[in-house]
């Protein structure tokens, strides 16, 4: 199971393991993805059985119920697809003038333009802070509040202006408008929230006889920022613990040097796995 297929990058991986033998179950919140994930795949020699569900990797379980499947190996990709932070009309870049909406699945939800113009200051800075560890939270939220008062903000170029004139870029350090960023997307996706569904799920479920992942499964998830991060590790070492299976990755595995000339955005990826008990 691939709980997040994006393009099918991983996926397709995957899928050369199975073989015309082996069931391939791809989720995604991105339904467009998940379309181009299961074609990528269908069109491949040898191709697995495919099963696609539109929605969060915290339905695993349920998904797994519903096509009567055991899982013998889980992979969570917690970034987003390329051609969602590359798309301006995604708004998740800062670098991209576009609609400032942020959703991961674009059919519903609210937007990160509703959360901007619509939460109170402190409940901005908290987010800020919270899933952007942004040290200038407070200054940031002020100063959307202030700016919002006259015309609302509604494009990822005018947010990341306003960030921007608060926070200041240090030589070689990061887009001052980064952490804001990254806490409005976090928030208006649930993200921490979905995490901490699966993490609850696989520790309370994983290797029982009737649990959607099978004994001996194997578990690898990929985070890109620590607030990621720090809750995987924790709950793998929490899951070894209780004797549900062995941490496979006691430091994670992390991008070489050749792929992250490659591809930048490997730079921040870190995965961790686990071995349920067989």
């Amino acid at each position: 199971m691939d709980g997040t297929a994006g393009l099918g990058g991983h996926a397709s991986l995957l899928a050369q393991r199975l073989g015309p033998t082996g069931t391939l179950v791809l989720m995604d919140l991105d339904a467009g993805n998940l379309e181009r994930s299961a074609a990528r795949i269908a069109a491949m020699p040898a191709a697995p059985r495919v099963i696609t569900h539109h929605g969060s990797f915290a339905e695993a379980p349920h998904c797994a119920r519903q096509h009567g499947v055991q899982v013998n190996a889980f992979l969570a990709d917690l970034g987003f697809a390329s051609n969602q932070v590359d798309n301006a009309d995604r708004g998740l870049s800062f670098n991209l003038d576009g609609p400032l909406d942020m959703r991961l699945n674009p059919a519903g939800g609210p937007t990160a333009a509703d959360l901007v113009n619509s939460l109170s200051e402190r409940e901005l800075a908290k987010i800020i802070f919270e899933f952007g560890e942004e040290r200038m939270s407070r200054q940031v939220a002020a100063k959307i509040v202030a700016t919002r008062t006259a015309t609302p903000l509604r494009t990822t170029a005018e947010l990341a202006e306003v960030v921007r004139s608060v926070v200041h870029r240090t030589p070689g350090g990061i887009d001052p408008a980064t952490r804001t960023f990254q806490a409005l997307r976090i928030a208006v996706n649930d993200e921490l929230g979905h995490l901490d569904a699966l993490l609850s799920t696989i520790g309370d479920t994983a290797g029982s006889v009737d649990g959607w992942l099978a004994p001996g499964a194997n578990v690898a998830i990929i985070a890109f920022h620590s607030l990621e991060d720090r809750p995987v590790k924790q709950a793998m070492a929490d899951w070894e613990r209780s004797g549900l299976g062995r941490v496979l990755t006691h430091k994670p595995l992390v991008a070489s040097v050749d792929e992250q000339g490659e591809n930048p955005r490997s730079r921040s990826a870190k995965l961790r796995g686990f071995r349920v008990h067989g």
